[in-house]
This record gives C-alpha cells, sequence and structure tokens, in this order.
C-alpha cells in the first residue's frame, strides 16, 4: 500500500525477477574491476541488497550509480563525473557488455544487477524490514503510476512520497524545497529517475543534505516500471540486445547515445591491451 504521508511536488507489469546466485567460490563482491578509469562491482542482486541493507541498519548514507556502457562513456568526457561515480558506495554492471567484460577480466561470478531488477528486489525485501520510499523523477505523473504500481505488486509496501521534478535547472530555493519535503517523510530510500549522467551528480550533490541512508539511480526503470514505455523481453535483454530494442522504440532520442558504443569497444580494447590507462583519480 502507499502511505498516506505521500509528498507530490513538481509537474505533475515490469518482468517478473529471477535471482541467480553466483557459482560456489565466485565471490567477487569486494574485487571491482576499473572499466575506463571507473569503478564497476562485480556482484549480483542478492549481494546488492544486502549492501543496501547493511547500509540502512547502521545508517551509512551512500547513492548507488547503476551504470551500462553509457555511462563509463560519460564518464570518460568527464573527469569530473567520473569522480562521482567512484565516490558512489556501489556502482553496478546494468548493462550486458559490462557484465561480460568483468567475467573476462576474471569476475566470473558477476550477474547483471539491473535497474528495474534491483528496484523489484528492494521493494520486496522492504516488505519485511519496513523501509520507507521516495521516488524521485520521471516525467509528470510518472513516478506517481509508479508507485500506484509498485504499490498493487507488493501490497504494504511503503512509498512515502512522489516528486517529478522539471526538466529544467532547479533554482536553490526549489533545490530546498523538494530536499525539505524529502525529509519530512524519512525515506529509507531514495530511488532517482533522471536519466544519466543528470541523476549521479544529483544524488552526489543532495548526499548528507537529504536525511536518507541510501539513494539509488535507476534511470528508464522509471518508465518500465510504471508502464509508461515498453521493457524489452527477457530474451533481448540476456542477449545484449536491448539497446537495440530501446533504439527502435525511441530511435530519435537515443541515436547519440548508441552511435558512441563503437567507441566503448575500442577505448575497452585498447585499455585491455594496455595501450590505454585511465586514472580513476585524475582531475
Amino acid at each position: 500500500m502507499i502511505m498516506n504521508t505521500t509528498v507530490s511536488c513538481g509537474a505533475a507489469t515490469g518482468n517478473d525477477v529471477r535471482l541467480e546466485l553466483d557459482p560456489p567460490g565466485a565471490s567477487d563482491a569486494e574485487n571491482p574491476v576499473h572499466v575506463l578509469g571507473v569503478r564497476v562491482d562485480a556482484l549480483d542482486i542478492p549481494r546488492a541488497v544486502a549492501r543496501v541493507r547493511d547500509w540502512i541498519e547502521h545508517d551509512k548514507p551512500h547513492y548507488v550509480c547503476v551504470t551500462s556502457a553509457h555511462g563509463i562513456l560519460e564518464c570518460w568526457q568527464d573527469p569530473l563525473l567520473r569522480r562521482v561515480f567512484n565516490g558512489s558506495g556501489m556502482t553496478t554492471p546494468d548493462g550486458m557488455s559490462l557484465v561480460w567484460l568483468l567475467r573476462l577480466r576474471g569476475r566470473r561470478g558477476t550477474r547483471r544487477v539491473y535497474g528495474p531488477d534491483l528496484m523489484n528486489a528492494i521493494c520486496e525485501a522492504s516488505l519485511s524490514a519496513g523501509w520507507r520510499h521516495f521516488l524521485y523523477g520521471g516525467g509528470p505523473g510518472v513516478p506517481e503510476a509508479l508507485a500506484a504500481r509498485l504499490g498493487r505488486r507488493y501490497s504494504g509496501l511503503a512509498i512515502a512520497g512522489t516528486c517529478s521534478p522539471p526538466f529544467r535547472p532547479l533554482n536553490a530555493a526549489e533545490e530546498e524545497a523538494i530536499a525539505a519535503r524529502i525529509n519530512q517523510v524519512h525515506p529509507h530510500v531514495v530511488w532517482v529517475g533522471l536519466s544519466t549522467p543528470k541523476q549521479e551528480r544529483w544524488m552526489a550533490a543532495h548526499l548528507g543534505r537529504i536525511n536518507a541512508p541510501v539513494f539509488i539511480g535507476v534511470g528508464a526503470a522509471f518508465d518500465f516500471l510504471s508502464g509508461t514505455k515498453p521493457q524489452a523481453p527477457r530474451w533481448i535483454q540476456r542477449s545484449g540486445l536491448e539497446w537495440l530494442f530501446r533504439l527502435a522504440t525511441e530511435p530519435r532520442r537515443l541515436w547519440r547515445r548508441y552511435a558512441q558504443y563503437p567507441l566503448f569497444g575500442l577505448l575497452v580494447a585498447a585499455e585491455s591491451l594496455g595501450l590505454l590507462r585511465v586514472d580513476p583519480e585524475a582531475p
């Protein structure tokens, strides 16, 4: 159910989750891989949920970057953004290309930690843990639709508030008002659906300003799980062709993003061959 304390601001069925356990001896979660200078954690959804649980239980504020090749390329072009990613408590492999790359680099237990699946898994864990959620992002009406769908799927889920901010940059007064509204309902998890790199910058800037132990940037998960946009079938997701499905459904918005993917392949190949090294701390 949705709590009566729901707060809204701004302009006003995903696929089933299948949690795959790692094979014996494949514990890689504490041994991340740097891809073009970005630290990517080699884990799976159960380990990601366990880490979030630990942060909430010990009140340790962190943010989570759920990234694909697109996010890595954004960091390649912007060293300050790379610092934001590397300052996260956890950066998960959202795309299959990263999963395959981490496995090639010896992290055999890596599984895809896909934004919509992570959101479903944490919402399910919340039912027994009593965690409250705030949904920040998406277009007008999207976080409200998402709250309604999650509430129907997870009976008793505590969604403390929603906010669909305007697409323009917010002024200082608006930022303070949003932070105050979120703080008013004391969420344990703030879900951020602003797309990369905007959501990562927002989480880093608001860590400490908003009193929540966990921020998770999941981008298009708001649209997929609310039913606003179509989600690729599971077999397409596993094949690594979800980018093609998304390009077919939103060509005008996404063609520039996916046109850069060959560059990602070239840069990763050069890094793997020792021809390129990116310092994670470089300014």
